[in-house]
C-alpha cells in the first residue's frame, strides 16, 4: 500500500504550500544520498520524501489524494470504478450474460466500454473486426497489462552558474548508483530531465527517472530571460575618470571599462555572458553601475563645500 504523503513529510493535511515545503527541504537535506552513502534506506526514504512532495505541491493530485482518488503514488484507488466479477451475470443480458459484444452493437454501459475507458478501446476494436471477437480482447489486455514499472521523482539543486554555463550535473538514484547529467540549453527551475529505465522494476521493464531542476539564487546575479542582472559598485573616482574593473561573470572575473562621467544607474552590457538560448548563443550579463561614496571622508567633504554645482538632475521630471 502506497505510503500517506502528509505521514511522509510529517505535515498535517491541512498544511500549507510553504510547511510542506519547509518539511521536505528538511527531510531531504537529511536523507538525501550524498550524506548517507552506507545508509540505502535512506536512499529509499528520500525517494518517498520527494515523492510525496512532488503530489502535494501539485494541486490537482493533492485534491484528488484528499477526495480518495488516487493513492500516494499518484494511481487510482479503484480503477474498475465499483465492478465486481459478482455482477458479470447481469451485464449481457441473460444466463449466458457475459457477452463479447465489445464493439458499437453492444448494450451502453457494458463490458466493452469499461475495457474501452481503461485499455484505449482494445476490446472494442478487437471484436468490431470480426474473427478475434473475445479471445483477441484478452490477448491484448494481457499484453497492455505488461506494464511498466512506476517512474520515480528525483529533485536537483543546480548553482546559479553552472545553469548559465551548462556545467555537467551529478544525481545520485536512489539505488546509491551516480550519473552525470549534461544539462539542456535554456534550463529552468522546473525543468524536467527523463532518464530512461531509472525507475522502478515493472513486468513490462523498468519506469523512468524524472529529473526536476531547481536553480538556486545567487547573492548578485539576477535571471533576466536569458540575460543575468548585476549591480556593479564603483568608486566615485572610477565614475569621475573612468576605469578598467574587475566584474564577476558566471564563468569567472573579466575586465571592464568604465566610460567617464559614469552616473549611478548606467548599465553596460558584456555579451554572451548569460544563460544559453534554446536555439544557438547566449544571452547577456548586464551591469549597472552604483557610486558608492565613502562614509565620513574628510578630503571629499571638503572638496564638496567648496565645489558647486550648477545643474539640476532632476529638471527631467519637473522640479
Amino acid at each position: 500500500m502506497a505510503a500517506d504523503p502528509y505521514s511522509v513529510l510529517n505535515v498535517a493535511r491541512g498544511a500549507s504550500e510553504a510547511d510542506i515545503k519547509k518539511a521536505y527541504r528538511k527531510l531531504a537535506k537529511e536523507l538525501h544520498p550524498d550524506r548517507n552513502k552506507d545508509n540505502p534506506k535512506a536512499a529509499e526514504k528520500f525517494s518517498q520524501v520527494t515523492q510525496a512532495y512532488d503530489l502535494l505541491t501539485d494541486k490537482d493530485k493533492r485534491a484528488r489524494f484528499d477526495r480518495g482518488e488516487i493513492d500516494g503514488e499518484g494511481n487510482p484507488t479503484n480503477p474498475f470504478g465499483g465492478f465486481s466479477p459478482g455482477g458479470m451475470g447481469g451485464m449481457g443480458g441473460g444466463q449466458g450474460g457475459f457477452r463479447a459484444d465489445f464493439g458499437g452493437g453492444g448494450e451502453a454501459g457494458g463490458f466493452g466500454d469499461i475495457f474501452e475507458g481503461l485499455f484505449g478501446g482494445m476490446g472494442g476494436r478487437r471484436a468490431a473486426g470480426g474473427g478475434g471477437g473475445f479471445s483477441g480482447g484478452f490477448g491484448d489486455f494481457g499484453r497492455r497489462s505488461s506494464a511498466k514499472g512506476a517512474n520515480v521523482p528525483y529533485r536537483l539543486a543546480v548553482s546559479f552558474e553552472d545553469a548559465a554555463r551548462l556545467a555537467p550535473q551529478r544525481v545520485t538514484l536512489r539505488d546509491g548508483k551516480t550519473i552525470d547529467l549534461k544539462l539542456p540549453a535554456g534550463v529552468e527551475t522546473g525543468t524536467q530531465m527523463r532518464l530512461a529505465g531509472k525507475g522502478e522494476e515493472g513486468p513490462g521493464g523498468p519506469g523512468d527517472a524524472i529529473v526536476t531542476i531547481e536553480i538556486q539564487p545567487h547573492r548578485f546575479f539576477e535571471r533576466s530571460g536569458d540575460d543575468i542582472r548585476l549591480e556593479l559598485p564603483v568608486t566615485l573616482s572610477e565614475a569621475v575618470l573612468g576605469a578598467e574593473v574587475r566584474v564577476p561573470t558566471p564563468d569567472g572575473a573579466v575586465m571592464l571599462k568604465v566610460p567617464k562621467g559614469s552616473s549611478s544607474g548606467k548599465t553596460l552590457r558584456l555579451k554572451g555572458r548569460g544563460f544559453h538560448h534554446k536555439g544557438a548563443g547566449r544571452g547577456d550579463l548586464l551591469v549597472t553601475l552604483m557610486v558608492e561614496l565613502p562614509v565620513n571622508d574628510d578630503a571629499l567633504i571638503e572638496f564638496a563645500q567648496g565645489w558647486t554645482d550648477k545643474g539640476n538632475p532632476r529638471g527631467r521630471m519637473g522640479v
